[in-house]
């Protein structure tokens, strides 16, 4: 059992986030914005094959948090996670017929503020 809400549990699974910056909070809060819109717009394109795109990318910020969360390779975690965002923001433009919504644009603007974020978390390393 953990003696702090903040450690690992005595058999090595569980949260760790005692060494948790406020920089990584805010990438924690981008993710899970850009993860809500990409699970929400991937419902509302039911039944297009495009949904499953986007729930996956949602699923894909979850998971990222998750891992984060609990310390499983963070360093590796942020290398990968540059890539995966820019990928988002490259298909928006891409397959996009109107790429200068408002609502397209806040997201795109939200994962531009996480790549920053994951930029400065693996280079800090």
């Amino acid at each position: 059992m953990a003696t702090d809400l903040n450690q690992s549990t005595t058999r090595g699974v569980g949260f760790e986030t005692a060494s948790l910056t406020t920089l990584h909070y805010v990438g924690i809060v981008l993710a899970a914005i850009t993860g809500v819109i990409h699970l929400v717009l991937g419902v509302g394109f039911l039944p297009s094959p495009l949904a499953v795109s986007f729930v996956l990318a949602g699923l894909g910020f979850f998971g990222g948090i998750a891992l984060l969360l609990f310390n499983v390779r963070r360093r590796a975690l942020y290398a990968v996670g540059i890539p995966f965002t820019l990928a988002q923001i490259a298909a928006y433009f891409v397959i996009n017929p109107d790429p200068l919504s408002a609502f397209g644009l806040f997201d795109k603007l939200v994962q531009l503020a996480l790549v920053g974020v994951l930029v400065v978390l693996y280079r800090e390393k």
